[in-house]
């Protein structure tokens, strides 16, 4: 009995020190994961980065993860020009095949979602001046600025100057694109006299984060607080 008990509890031991050292390695993988992350370009800020599934070192020793999550508050997207933030950032990455140095990997497929604030939106859109299509006999003072906000599922608003109307958004790639804009109420009857309507609003986003791209045709939906954008991948180089 008494060798029994000591050979139970050698055993804890050693399994204790064995999920020790997996959880140890696992943490510093995910920060040098991090790190690579931001020093390749593929993230404008380090990432939170969580590598799922145990144990690690077997994943390890095949060098291809199962399955990683990467989240960040402050990262950026722009069109090239123009940067603005990326809110509440999620991805989860599967079958992340990893170089012995964490130099380079790939990704087998991988889904995402983040935010657009529309006050940030506005920004990633053309100048006032380009907006507006038809007669100029309604003015728009020249300082006025571009306010959008939600307008319903698959529908923002735009307002410029005394001009109100409701438009449709979707994507093709990563192309944004908000059209067939309706002028409403008061707007729609001084506008109907000049002719004036809003023009169709696009821009194109370029290096997401993480290598993905905005899903299908529904890449970019409105939501109450925001452009809510949405991603996929797959064969995505991660890394290198």
């Amino acid at each position: 009995m008494r060798g029994w008990l000591k050979a139970t509890i050698g055993l804890v031991v050693l399994s204790g020190l064995l999920v020790g050292a997996d959880r140890i390695a696992v943490g510093v993988a995910e920060d040098e994961a991090a790190d690579q992350l931001v020093s390749s370009g593929r993230m404008s800020q380090r990432p939170d980065v969580s590598i799922e599934g145990f144990p690690f070192l077997t994943q390890a020793v095949s060098m291809k993860l199962d399955d990683v999550r990467i989240s960040s508050d402050g990262l950026t997207v722009g069109d090239g020009s123009r940067q603005v933030a990326l809110h509440s950032f999620k991805a989860r990455l599967s079958g992340v095949a990893v170089s012995d140095s964490m130099k380079s990997a790939t990704v087998d497929s991988g889904t995402g979602t983040g935010l657009i604030t529309y006050a940030d939106l506005a920004q990633l859109l053309p100048p006032a001046s380009q907006l507006l299509k038809g007669s100029s006999a309604l003015p728009v003072p020249a300082n006025a600025r571009l306010t959008l906000s939600y307008g319903g599922p698959g529908k923002i608003k735009a307002s410029l100057g005394p001009l109100q109307g409701e438009g449709s958004v979707h994507n093709d790639g990563n192309t944004v694109t908000a059209d067939g804009f309706r002028l409403n109420g008061l707007a729609g009857m001084l506008a109907g006299a000049t002719n004036q309507r809003f023009e169709p609003m696009s821009f194109t986003l370029d290096q997401l984060p993480a290598g993905l791209k905005l899903a299908g045709a529904d890449g970019a939906t409105p939501q109450p607080d925001g452009l809510q954008l949405t991603f996929e991948g797959k064969d995505v180089r991660l890394l290198g």
